[in-house]
C-alpha cells in the first residue's frame, strides 16, 4: 500500500477516530476532564482530516484552511487536556490563538497563500504542543511512564512543527496545501499519524496510571479520617521499627476515646463521626513529620514515633487530651466528661511485630482507663530505664 496523501489521510481519519472513542470510554469510566478535552481533540482532527480528504477527492468548496484550522483546536484541546491534568490554570493569552488563525482568512489566495498558511499553522500548533509539554515538566518523574512519555512526544511533535514552519521561508521549496504536494507536506502526513498513535497511547497510560495511584490511595486510608488503615500502617510501620536504637528510641501512643458511646447514644451516630474526624484533624496537627498516624478501627488510634522520648510522648499527649477535653466540652453536654485516654510504650529494641507492639500499647491503653481515664499511661522498655 502506497502511502499517498489519501492513504495517509485515511490512515489518520481511522487512527484519530479510535483514539477519540477510546479516550471518551475511560472518561466514562473514570470522569477525568483531562481525558475528555484529549478525547474531543483527536475526534477534531478526525473531522478537519476527513475534510481536507474530501477536498482532495475533488470537493474544492471545502476550504483547506478550515480544515488546518481545526489542526490548530485540537492543539488547543491537548493542552486544555494537560492543564487539568497537572491542574494549571492557563493564561488568557493563549485563545488568541483563535484570533491568530482568523487572521488567514484575509489572506488573499495568490501564489504564497500556501507559505504563509504553513508557517502560521506549523508555529500556532508548535508553540500550542511545546507548552503542554512544559506543562509536564514538573511531574515527569513523580507520575508515571506514560506522562514522562506524553511530554517528549510532544516536545519532539512541537520541535517538528517548529522545522515545519523553516520550509514555508525557504525558497523554491514546493508547496501547495490545496493538493498536498511538496515534501515536507509528505512527511508531515506521516509524522501526523505516528503522533496521533503515539500521543494516545501516552494519554491513556497517564490517566491509567493515576486511576492507579488514586485507588491504591484510598484502599491505604481510613474512609471517615483519612488516616492510614492499619493495613497501610503494617506495611509503612516496617522502617520506622527497623531504625530503631538506644540512641534513637521509638514509641507506640495507642489513643482512645473515654465514653464515646455516649455521643452516639445521645447525640447520633453523624455526631460520632464528626468527633472522630476532629480528633483526626487534631491527631495530624500535632503530628511529626517523620511519624506515622492511623486509625485502628472504631474510635482508637495509633501513633508511631521515631527518636522518642518520655518528654516528647507527655508533650505529644497533652496536646491532643487537652484540646479535645475543650472541645467535647464545649460541644456536647454528656452525664460523663469525653475525653482520651492514652496508652504509650517507649523502646529501644525492634519489636517482633508491629501486632505485638500493639498489644503492649493496649495493655498501657487500659492501665491509663483503669486509673481514672483522661490520663497518659507511659511503659519505658529502654535500656536507660532498667
Amino acid at each position: 500500500m502506497a502511502l499517498d496523501p489519501f492513504t495517509l489521510l485515511t490512515l489518520t481519519i481511522a487512527l484519530a477516530a479510535a483514539a477519540a472513542l477510546y479516550l471518551a470510554i475511560e472518561w466514562r469510566s473514570i470522569r477525568e476532564p483531562s481525558l475528555m478535552y484529549w478525547s474531543a481533540g483527536f475526534a477534531t482532527i478526525a473531522v478537519g482530516s476527513t475534510l481536507a480528504l474530501l477536498r482532495s477527492k475533488g470537493m474544492l468548496f471545502i476550504g483547506i484552511w478550515f480544515a488546518n484550522g481545526l489542526l490548530v483546536v485540537a492543539h488547543w484541546l491537548f493542552l486544555l487536556g494537560v492543564a487539568r491534568f497537572t491542574q494549571t490554570q492557563l493564561s488568557r493569552r493563549w485563545y488568541l490563538v483563535f484570533v491568530v488563525w482568523t487572521l488567514l482568512l484575509v489572506i488573499p489566495h495568490d501564489p504564497s497563500w500556501s507559505r504563509i498558511t504553513l508557517l502560521i499553522n506549523s508555529l500556532l500548533v508548535a508553540s500550542l504542543s511545546l507548552k503542554a509539554s512544559g506543562l509536564l515538566r514538573p511531574h515527569g518523574s513523580s507520575l508515571s511512564v506514560g506522562a514522562v512519555q506524553l511530554r517528549y512526544v510532544l516536545l519532539i511533535h512541537g520541535l517538528f512543527y517548529c522545522v515545519k514552519s523553516v520550509f514555508a521561508v525557504l525558497p523554491g521549496e514546493l508547496i501547495d496545501l490545496a493538493a498536498f504536494q511538496g515534501q515536507i507536506i509528505q512527511i508531515s502526513l506521516v509524522e501526523g499519524a505516528m503522533a496521533i498513535m503515539l500521543i494516545a497511547l501516552s494519554m491513556t497510560g497517564t490517566e491509567r496510571y493515576r486511576r492507579e495511584q488514586q485507588i491504591a490511595r484510598l484502599a491505604a486510608r481510613d474512609p471517615l479520617t483519612a488516616l492510614y488503615n492499619r493495613r497501610a500502617l503494617e506495611m509503612r510501620a516496617p522502617p520506622l521499627l527497623n531504625s530503631v536504637s538506644a540512641a534513637q528510641p521509638g514509641a507506640l501512643l495507642l489513643i482512645d476515646i473515654d465514653n464515646f458511646k455516649l455521643i452516639n447514644d445521645l447525640f447520633g451516630h453523624t455526631a460520632g463521626d464528626r468527633l472522630l474526624v476532629t480528633l483526626s484533624e487534631m491527631i495530624r496537627g500535632v503530628l511529626p513529620k517523620d511519624a506515622l498516624a492511623a486509625r485502628l478501627g472504631g474510635d482508637e488510634f495509633v501513633i508511631l514515633l521515631r527518636n522518642a522520648s518520655s518528654e516528647r510522648i507527655e508533650a505529644l499527649a497533652s496536646a491532643l487530651r487537652d484540646p479535645f477535653y475543650l472541645a467535647t466540652s464545649q460541644t456536647f453536654v454528656t452525664p460523663q466528661a469525653v475525653t482520651l485516654s492514652i496508652g504509650a510504650e517507649l523502646f529501644d529494641q525492634r519489636p517482633a511485630s508491629l501486632s505485638q507492639l500493639i498489644e503492649l500499647g493496649d495493655a498501657a491503653l487500659y492501665a491509663s482507663k483503669r486509673g481514672g481515664r483522661n490520663s497518659l499511661k507511659l511503659v519505658d522498655r529502654t535500656i536507660a530505664n532498667h
